[in-house]
């Protein structure tokens, strides 16, 4: 018995319009790797000298880059988990009431709002940062060390100008809070409805529908738009250069006058002023930088793939 031969394949005829959009998105896309291994490249190769310098190019009682560049790291990624910690919860919660509380046009009102406190300059944010906030908390500063002195996190002596890396920390909460609120906000809208009516025809109160339908389908975004925060307050430089007293120092003691300052803030603070040696150390410590940021989303994207199934964001 023989079989009929299979017929010939049907290839669509392409447009020139097509293949134009085609090559476009392909360079694009090419483009964005080309340029991030390009600064990778800019940055190691001019980091190299740093890794082996004398104790004497070092500001401080550094002996070598390590020993200089670890209190930077620290009080970046002290700084930015801080912010992080107090803008998650609140951002959850606008975008929840937005999404699911508000009446419509508060709701409109509401998301211009946000909207609008993002596109805030930093610099203005550090202003008032330094002229309004940092003198309003100290005396909330001086009474929480007296209640709370007995704590690590809270022990004294307080500044006596409030600005202190706590500050810092609720200024980058208010600035990565825009960010953080629109991006789950919207998550939060493309929940299926299906499901929602779901909850609340079996008896779920408003809450239990949010914590069983809307949550669970919306952590993905969740953690997608706190990373993206976090990466804005770990790059974050003029808040923190003008806010922050800084020192080279690794404490926990978030009300004190001695306070880790950030990698960002000390390449600001100091490049106008480094010549030879001092530039190469500045640039290998932003290319620190740039592997804690890469780092941070490589690992926020990990978590999102995991339960991608759950996710209407990616």
């Amino acid at each position: 018995m023989t079989t009929a031969p299979a017929a010939p394949a049907i290839k669509a005829k392409q447009r020139p319009g097509d293949r134009v959009f085609s090559t476009a998105t392909v360079v694009s896309g090419s483009l964005i790797l080309v340029t991030l291994a390009a600064v990778a490249i800019f940055l190691v190769a001019q980091a190299l000298p740093a890794f082996t310098a004398e104790p004497t190019a070092f500001k401080g009682d550094a002996e070598n880059f390590w020993q200089y560049v670890g209190p930077l790291v620290f009080g970046t990624i002290w700084a930015a988990a801080l912010a992080l910690l107090m803008a998650v919860p609140v951002a959850i919660g606008i975008a929840l009431f937005i999404s699911h509380y508000a009446p419509r046009r508060l709701a409109q009102a509401l998301g211009y709002v946000i909207d609008l406190l993002a596109a805030v300059p930093s610099v203005v944010f550090g202003l008032w940062g330094i002229t309004v906030l940092a003198p309003a908390v100290q005396p909330f500063y001086t009474s929480l060390t007296e209640w709370f002195g007995w704590f690590p996190l809270f022990a004294g002596p307080v500044s006596g100008t409030g600005r202190t890396i706590l500050t810092v920390a609720i200024v980058l909460a208010v600035m990565i809070l825009p960010i953080i609120t629109a991006l789950s906000r919207e998550v939060f809208l493309q929940t299926p409805v299906l499901h929602e009516e779901a909850a609340l025809a079996l008896g779920a109160t408003r809450w239990e529908m949010i914590k069983l339908a809307v949550l669970p389908f919306g952590r993905p975004g969740i953690i997608s738009a706190s990373m993206l925060g976090l990466g804005r307050a770990l790059g974050e430089t003029m808040v923190v250069a003008m806010v922050l007293s800084p020192a080279a120092v690794i404490s926990f003691a978030v009300l004190q006058s001695q306070n880790p300052t950030t990698i960002a803030a000390n390449i600001a603070l100091n490049f106008p002023e480094a010549h030879d040696i001092g530039v190469n150390i500045l640039i290998a410590t932003g290319l620190i930088l740039f592997v804690i940021t890469l780092a941070v989303n490589m690992l926020a994207r990990y978590i999102v793939e995991r339960r991608k199934e759950f996710s209407g964001a990616n």
